[in-house]
């Protein structure tokens, strides 16, 4: 969630500062982005059509695997680092 709200932050810093020279962005217009949005959606129609049909998992859990990772993209995790034999010893001496 951290890289969208820092790329939404670089986005409106560089859209201030196009405002304040007066220049055009030279980036899509709204309505073409939400021609994208919608063909993000829509791509999700079938696949729901034929789970529906076929009743097979429930929609939750369907949305969960299927739609947010394509729509959304995948969204970065944390993994928890490994302990080393190095930590682990060190933590006994200090105990």
């Amino acid at each position: 969630m951290k890289p969208y709200l820092l790329s939404l932050g670089a986005g409106l810093l560089v859209g201030i500062i196009y405002g304040l020279i007066n220049v055009r962005s030279p980036a899509p217009p709204v309505i073409a982005l939400v021609g994208l949005l919608g063909i993000l959606i829509g791509e999700q129609i079938p696949p729901w059509f034929k789970q529906v049909v076929s009743r097979q998992a429930s929609t939750a859990a369907w949305v969960g695997h299927q739609v947010k990772p394509h729509v959304f993209g995948e969204l970065p995790c944390g993994q928890v680092p490994k302990k080393s034999s190095d930590d682990s010893q060190q933590e006994r001496d200090a105990s």
